[in-house]
């Protein structure tokens, strides 16, 4: 059973950015998963709100390089991939949030809190009212595309620029 807020594993959790320069590992259970409204969120993420989860204390491992950290506030760093952009992270005193969204596995990441409610956008609690796109031969275009991002599982090498043909 998770104890409160907490999502317990046993499993060793991994993720990072899109390119694969900066990796992680981490162990132990994770804490809240939660979107933030504020604007330095909106900012950091270029969306509507930030999607985060917080991790153990001493129990992140950045396997390949580290995220680049841009000090958004007085006492708030926000991390992200110096070589493809990507936003990783969200440090403040208290401790360190991951983004959902650079985790290989985010299927038990639903965020559980809303943060910063009242700064929110007025119309995001709407956004999937709007009718879904299902033309045929525009997904079968899309799966034609061939990504260059790092996949969704540590891999034994990954090129230090990312996949390029």
């Amino acid at each position: 059973m998770a104890a409160k807020g907490k999502i317990m594993t046993e499993k060793v959790r991994t993720g990072g950015c899109q390119c694969g320069a900066v990796r992680f590992r981490i162990k132990g259970a994770l804490g809240r998963p939660s979107i933030c409204h504020c604007r330095m969120c909106q900012k950091q993420f270029g969306s509507f709100f930030g999607a985060l989860v917080t991790v153990p204390k001493d129990g992140v491992e950045w396997t390949h390089e580290e995220p680049s950290y841009f000090q958004s506030s007085v006492n708030i760093d926000r991390g992200f991939c110096a070589r493809c952009g990507t936003p990783l992270t969200y440090r403040q005193p208290g401790g360190l949030e991951i983004a959902i969204g650079a985790f290989d596995d985010r299927s038990d990441l639903a965020p559980r809190i809303q943060v910063n409610y009242a700064a929110r956008l007025p119309w995001v609690e709407t956004i999937f009212d709007a009718p879904v796109h299902d033309d045929p031969d525009y997904y079968a275009r899309q799966e034609q595309i061939i990504s260059f991002q790092h996949p969704d599982h540590e891999t034994a090498n990954w090129p230090q620029q990312g996949l390029k043909l």
